[in-house]
């Protein structure tokens, strides 16, 4: 198993700060422009995956992690469901839409495959 040593060297942040990304560059090209609340709400959603993310690793704490973990997961669930919102209104094509659930789909893997990582390695360490 790859030692994490850094915030950057966690996958599913780097996943994370890509969907965060693509959203950004999505909204910004104008076809939200009309629905300032969907654009608001995917964008602070997308956002709080990674943050999450970073605040639970800057923690330190695997408790704390795991409960960060948890809420970056709510908020990757949030932008799986505005991204059906926005097909729905014909704001994104069924290629970026097909896209963007893809990877938000390999994100909320990667975390539940972190979480239970956490778990498990924490239940070894109480055994020893």
């Amino acid at each position: 198993m790859t030692k994490i040593n850094t915030l950057e060297d966690l996958l599913v942040w780097q996943k994370a700060r890509i969907l965060c990304k693509e959203i950004h560059l999505l909204i910004k090209a104008g076809a939200f422009s009309a629905d300032q609340k969907l654009l608001d709400q995917i964008n602070r959603s997308s956002s709080s995956i990674m943050d999450n993310l970073a605040e639970g690793f800057g923690r330190q704490g695997l408790g704390e992690f795991l409960n960060y973990i948890r809420i970056a997961l709510g908020s990757a669930v949030e932008v799986k469901s505005q991204l059906y919102r926005s097909i729905d209104r014909n704001y994104i094509s069924s290629e970026r839409f097909t896209h963007l659930l893809g990877l938000t789909e390999e994100i909320i893997k990667m975390s539940y495959g972190l979480k239970k990582k956490i778990i498990e390695n924490s239940a070894e360490r109480k055994s020893n």
